[in-house]
């Protein structure tokens, strides 16, 4: 069947989608890629030669991460110049999405390049869909600033959006976020997603103040998606 498939293009630059959690949420298609592509782009090169490891495939391996994705953009325009086939992934899901990826792409196609997205996991559509929230209009917003004023405009700003907003936060803040929301949107419905597609996959939901307060007595693990309901809902 694999002899049927058309061979991968040159001087391509290949959005892999890579596990959240679940190593079986990997599909046919990005195998495929990374074991045909040429060099494999990666956030954290341990975690990804961990994964290609686990499916026996064996690559070279390119770090890009936020403080040097300018230098490695240009190493993987300078590949794709001499014809090869790049596979740019994440540490999990849909490279591009909240990553340095996303430098990397725009560069690629400013400079001519043939870009395709290789469709699989995302933490963002796996939590929007079990919610249980509007999923008709919603609004991505990813990771908030660091800073506790520029946090806080962030959020007043959004009370205009009609449909749902999608965060992105780590373990180590979500509890300074559902403060943050309680203050607000401290009528709103919140669902936190937590452990996505993993054993102790887990979706919490209530209003911000309760939320809080669960979170202040048990240690919650693992990244989060946090969404907030419209106002209306």
């Amino acid at each position: 069947m694999d002899s049927a498939l058309p061979p991968l293009t040159a001087s391509t630059l290949y959005l892999v989608a890579t596990p959240i959690g679940n190593l079986e949420d990997i599909t046919l298609r990005a195998l495929r890629v990374l074991r045909e592509c040429d060099v494999v782009a990666a956030e954290d090169t341990r975690r990804s030669g961990q994964l290609l490891k686990h499916f026996e495939i064996s690559k070279p391996l390119l770090s890009y991460f936020q403080f040097n994705e300018a230098k490695r953009s240009e190493e993987i325009l300078e590949r794709l110049r001499r014809g090869e086939k790049v596979a740019l992934v994440t540490d999990a899901g849909s490279p591009g999405i909240s990553d340095p990826g996303e430098r990397v792409v725009k560069a690629a196609i400013a400079a001519g390049f043939r870009v395709e997205s290789v469709a699989g996991p995302c933490a963002l559509i796996a939590a929007l869909t079990a919610s249980g929230l509007p999923t008709d209009e919603f609004h991505f917003v990813g990771f908030l600033p660091h800073k506790s004023g520029q946090r806080r405009n962030r959020l007043e700003a959004l009370k205009t959006c009609a449909g749902t907003l999608v965060f992105y936060e780590s373990p180590y803040r979500v509890e300074k976020l559902l403060a943050e929301l309680n203050d607000v949107f401290p009528a709103r419905k919140v669902v936190l997603a937590r452990e996505l597609t993993k054993k102790f996959e887990e979706f919490l939901r209530g209003q911000p103040k309760p939320l809080l307060e669960l979170c202040q007595k048990r240690s919650l693990k693992g990244e989060f998606v946090v969404m907030v309901s419209p106002e209306m809902t």
